[in-house]
């Protein structure tokens, strides 16, 4: 039986990515902690928390790796008509805690949730440091629907979504797709496919290939690290007119 190392809270050192299992599916390490510097230090290498309240802190790099590229979203016919009906307004970090106890509550298809106190405490200190962002979809100023991730560099690692209307995750995907075109991020990491994911264009690569993007865009300068606060209303680039 394969080892799992535990980490020293004293020491921001992960093992190699390339060490991590088979089954389950990219675990690497236990323990830990959820300090910022740990956190960024994991990303940057491809590695991320992912646990329950009954487990210890779990460290994941999964094989093969899911990505989208944000000029390929895929928006179909009947999602641009949504997307046309100027209805709602997208906002950029005006209500991070909020998404992200969106992204908590349970409901008949989710009946558990990794995002934790613990891990919600750590993702807002990421946020209010400026590395966590949120996209906020809102209709008559009711939040219906959103995401959250990090951002180092060039690289936006996808954490979570949730929709209280239909396809209100959708349209916060498609315009944080617009956006990091606009700003020359080459990919969202969004760790695990699923079906999902892949309707609306993500694909899977190699965790090899997903190393060798991290190396270069997450020491590529992208937008400074601070709140990214932008509110528009309806469609923001080309990707939804």
């Amino acid at each position: 039986m394969p080892t799992i190392p535990w980490l020293d809270v004293d020491k921001l050192v992960f093992p190699d990515v390339e060490n991590a299992l088979d089954d389950p599916n990219g675990l690497l390490a236990v323990g830990g902690d959820l300090s910022r510097a740990r956190i960024i230090t994991a990303y940057r290498q491809g590695i991320f928390p992912w646990y329950e309240d009954s487990q210890p802190i779990l460290w994941w790099s999964p094989h093969p790796r899911a990505i989208l590229i944000p000029q390929q979203v895929y928006i179909n016919r009947s999602l641009r008509k949504i997307l046309r009906r100027q209805d709602y307004s997208v906002r950029f970090d005006t209500a991070f805690r909020e998404v992200l106890a969106g992204c908590a509550t349970l409901s008949p298809k989710r009946t558990g949730t990794w995002i934790t106190d613990d891990m919600s405490a750590a993702y807002q200190d990421l946020h209010e440091a400026g590395w966590a962002h949120s996209v906020e979809v809102w209709r008559n100023e009711k939040l219906i629907g959103g995401l959250y991730g990090m951002a180092i560099g060039k690289v936006f690692y996808g954490e979570s979504m949730f929709s209280r209307e239909t396809n209100a995750s959708k349209i916060a995907l498609i315009h944080l797709c617009g956006q990091l075109e606009d700003w020359g991020y080459p990919l969202i990491d969004c760790q695990v496919g699923n079906d999902y994911l892949g309707s609306m264009g993500a694909q899977d690569i190699s965790r090899e290939a997903f190393k060798e993007h991290l190396e270069q865009y997450t020491n590529t300068p992208g937008k400074p690290v601070e709140k990214w606060t932008m509110n528009w209303r309806y469609g923001h680039s080309s990707l939804v007119e």
